[in-house]
């Protein structure tokens, strides 16, 4: 694995907030496709990827300071809507 450098990880924490605005935007649906239950599942799945990212010992996380608060809030949403 290589060494992820502040950019990288700053991008990946912005990027996660696609994911977000898609499982807030299909949780909103008052019924979804199966399509859409997968991109749910998917984004949902995403998110809490990118939270579990380790540094290159594969024991320290690489979040610092970032605040979770939205995509925890868009995993229990979308894990609520599967």
């Amino acid at each position: 694995m290589a060494k992820r450098t502040t950019d990288d990880i700053a991008r990946i924490f912005t990027n996660a907030g696609n994911s977000v605005t898609v499982i807030n935007t299909l949780a909103a649906l008052s019924s979804l496709t199966d399509e859409q239950k997968r991109d749910l599942e998917n984004n949902v799945r995403h998110l809490e990827i990118i939270k579990a990212f380790k540094k290159e010992d594969g024991i320290t996380s690489i979040w610092t300071t970032e605040d979770f608060t939205e995509q925890d809030a868009a995993v229990t949403l979308g894990k609520s809507k599967l």
